[in-house]
């Protein structure tokens, strides 16, 4: 009995794959094939010793071509738009991924990266890495949120604007503002500026501060006048520390011209470099 589970869930796994798709929960496994649940869990837990499963998620699978077999998952572009049904949450691939597949990374992205309404637990997908990164209503950025086509499907991709504005309210996850400003750098030509005006107000004013600040310097001119114009009669624009990770015991108002940026109302201890391209 437990050798024929066995066979009609790989049949079942074959002709998954055998149409594009490389994911699948335990529920459409149990209706699809009639299999008792504790049959059908089994089963998948002898595919994932034979590394033909990844499981993200209880009664998630993700099936691994064999061509990936040795990586032990497909590449999470294959199956995030998937997953992120299954989790019921909506979501975008974004910062450092994003702006790679905006062509303006030249370095090689260690994680894959992904914003959502929920506080998920990262996910280690063979090679890949997926980390998660929250923000509240996610439905006020949708038109800045576009379809990318993937080997089975698509997901969704946060555009040029999003990406930058996100680099900035997550630096950690960023890497540090030296590797923010050369991001910037290449991805500055592909900021619209009406697309970023409309998207303004949907972010801290100091994201806005601190993005004007590194668009300028990158010499992306119109991005920062965009910025700037957002900043006008907003009342929480303030002086503040570029990077917060420098200052000691807040920030320090003594005057200092060299480290004070009176256009963007911060306090720069160490001015950002960026990487020779």
């Amino acid at each position: 009995m437990m050798e024929q589970s066995q066979n009609r869930l790989s049949t079942f796994v074959a002709n998954l794959l055998a149409t594009g798709r490389v994911a699948f929960s335990s529920a459409e496994a149990q209706k699809e094939l009639g299999l008792p649940r504790a049959s059908l869990l089994k089963s998948a837990r002898r595919l994932q010793k034979q590394s033909k499963l990844y499981s993200p998620r209880s009664s998630y699978y993700v099936i691994v071509p064999p061509q990936f077999l040795k990586w032990g998952a497909p590449p999470p572009s294959w199956f995030i738009d998937d997953l992120m049904r299954h989790e019921q949450r909506p979501y975008y691939v974004g910062l450092l991924k994003a702006a790679e597949l905006h062509d303006a990374s030249h370095q090689a992205v260690m994680e894959f990266q992904v914003v959502t309404s929920a506080r998920l637990p990262k996910l280690q997908a063979g090679r890949s890495r997926i980390v998660f990164h929250y923000r509240r209503n996610l439905d006020e950025l949708a038109d800045a949120i576009e379809e990318r086509k993937t080997d089975t499907g698509k997901m969704r991709l946060s555009s040029p604007e999003l990406t930058a504005l996100d680099l900035v309210r997550y630096p950690h996850a960023a890497v540090g503002f030296d590797n923010i400003l050369t991001v910037i750098t290449e991805l500055g030509p592909k900021l619209d500026g009406g697309k970023l005006a409309i998207l303004c107000p949907k972010f801290e004013t100091s994201v806005r501060q601190r993005l004007g600040y590194l668009c300028a310097r990158a010499g992306h001119s119109r991005a920062a006048d965009v910025l700037q114009a957002s900043l006008q009669n907003d009342r929480k624009f303030r002086w503040i520390e570029f990077d917060p990770s420098q200052a000691k015991g807040g920030p320090d108002l003594s005057p200092a011209p060299s480290k004070r940026d009176t256009r963007w109302r911060l306090v720069i201890r160490r001015a950002p470099e960026a990487d020779e391209q």
